[in-house]
């Protein structure tokens, strides 16, 4: 007999939860809506600091859903998204990764 297949729980487009056999690639945060790489080294110390960071993560198969659901990309790991991110939403443009 075999093992189920370990099973993710990944936000999609819209940021609903889905499940899927597949580990998400991006990791974010719920509640300030910031998606960046699983190696972040910000989001890796509020994990370790606090544990309340932990049940607001979320994650995502790609960097086009994190977007569409809403969340912008980090300013610490993603440092070229963040300011492509931050002039869009100043010149008042849809910003697409």
């Amino acid at each position: 007999m075999t093992a189920p297949a370990k099973t993710y729980t990944l936000l999609d487009a819209a940021g609903r939860p889905y499940r899927s056999t597949t580990k998400g690639l991006w990791g974010g945060h719920r509640g300030s809506r910031i998606y960046g790489r699983l190696d972040c080294p910000t989001a890796l110390l509020a994990l370790a600091r606090s544990t309340g960071y932990a049940h607001r993560r979320v994650f995502f198969t790609d960097e086009a859903t994190a977007a569409a659901a809403g969340f912008r990309p980090c300013g610490a790991c993603c440092k070229d998204r963040y300011r492509t991110w931050k002039t869009a939403q100043e010149n008042g443009e849809r910003w697409n990764p």
